[in-house]
């Protein structure tokens, strides 16, 4: 049964920043900051990571700060401890975006007992009072994207339908999950109860829908087994509601391996996010995923640098949330910047334009 969840996240996002005072950083009394920084990034399987990694080292070097900038490989473990290491090395900054954001408290207790100022990046830090900030996108929107995209694909406004339709969403483990898985089951919400979109899983809630890792071959392996129990010859699929590019691709071999053409007009639509080449170049030739969310992570790493610069400099890092992302000790702080939605028709404009990719990565499927 499909069950409202609406005014989870609802909060007092703004549109334009605001600066942030009584956060407890800077002061006359204040140790001189020198903009020593670790980043912890947590895989290097998307390529969003180590893109963004890389770009946030460069442009805190090219301020002068030292920087350590590791990436965890998707351990638990081994980001904790690199973590500590960060700590011990002396940081005054730490940049995390968590494999677990449940995992990280007694680390970031003792980050904190040393003075360090913790931000989580795009992924929120759940359930310990040591987080400073939060940098991400509104992740939210994301979802009304990707189910908007459907919604218009299959020209559901004007047709009834009914319109098949499968949800998945990503890591349990990862707090963005149930923004995106939110924003898209709010946005389909009116046309499930109308009639005109079913779930003939019946599966609408985010555990059975869950992607372990954001992992392509889980989510190929879950869509093959709905694919086995409730589609046939009558009863065909015509959209997934994908939370990110890696999942969308696993989604879009199995429907390729039972009877479902890519690029031809009777496949599925097939959403996603991140904007990652393969994905991308399936958008541009109509071979399979017809939808990526991008977030430009160029300008999320410059976001975080600003923030850590002002704190360098005596002063207050801009925000324009303070009341949505409960990490169940707070609201965050939060600085909150606009994904976009990519398809065929403006891909050149939004990723080769702005040099995000080029044409000939983008043919490569390789960033």
């Amino acid at each position: 049964m499909y069950l409202s969840r609406r005014g989870l996240l609802y909060g007092s996002a703004g549109a334009a920043a605001v600066s942030l005072a009584g956060c407890g950083v800077g002061g006359e009394d204040a140790p001189q900051l020198t903009g020593f920084t670790g980043i912890s990034m947590p895989t290097d399987t998307s390529e969003r990571w180590v893109i963004e990694g890389r770009a946030l080292e460069e442009n805190l070097k090219g301020l002068g700060y030292d920087v350590i900038h590791q990436n965890a490989k998707d351990v638990v473990e081994d980001q904790i401890a690199q973590i500590q290491s960060m700590v011990e090395e002396g940081v005054e900054f730490l940049v995390i975006a968590a494999i677990d954001n449940k995992s990280l408290g007694q680390v970031l207790a003792d980050a904190k007992d040393r003075g360090v100022t913790v931000i989580a990046y795009d992924r929120l830090i759940l359930e310990t009072p040591d987080v400073d900030y939060y940098a991400s996108f509104n992740n939210y929107q994301v979802g009304v994207l990707q189910a908007t995209h459907i919604i218009d694909r299959l020209g559901m406004r004007e047709n009834p339908g009914p319109f098949n339709v499968e949800l998945f969403s990503g890591d349990p483990g990862d707090n963005n999950s149930q923004y995106f898985f939110l924003g898209g089951l709010d946005t389909l919400e009116s046309f499930i109860y109308n009639g005109t979109v079913v779930i003939p899983s019946g599966q609408t809630e985010q555990d059975p829908t869950s992607t372990q890792g954001w992992s392509g071959d889980v989510a190929k392996e879950r869509m093959e087994a709905l694919l086995d129990e409730f589609y046939s010859d009558d009863l065909r699929l015509h959209a997934v509601l994908s939370p990110y590019d890696g999942i969308s691709r696993g989604v879009v071999a199995a429907l390729a391996e039972n009877d479902y053409e890519p690029g031809s007009d009777d496949f599925p639509v097939v959403t996603g996010q991140d904007a990652e080449a393969a994905s991308v170049k399936a958008i541009k030739d109509g071979t399979g995923q017809t939808e990526t969310v991008f977030k430009d992570t160029r300008l999320l790493a410059s976001t975080v640098t600003e923030m850590v610069q002002a704190i360098v400099e005596g002063g207050e890092p801009k925000v324009n949330d303070l009341g949505t992302y409960d990490n169940g000790f707070k609201f965050v702080p939060s600085l909150l910047l606009d994904p976009v939605d990519v398809t065929a028709e403006n891909y050149v404009e939004v990723i080769v334009e702005s040099e995000y990719l080029t044409e000939e990565q983008i043919d490569a499927g390789e960033a």
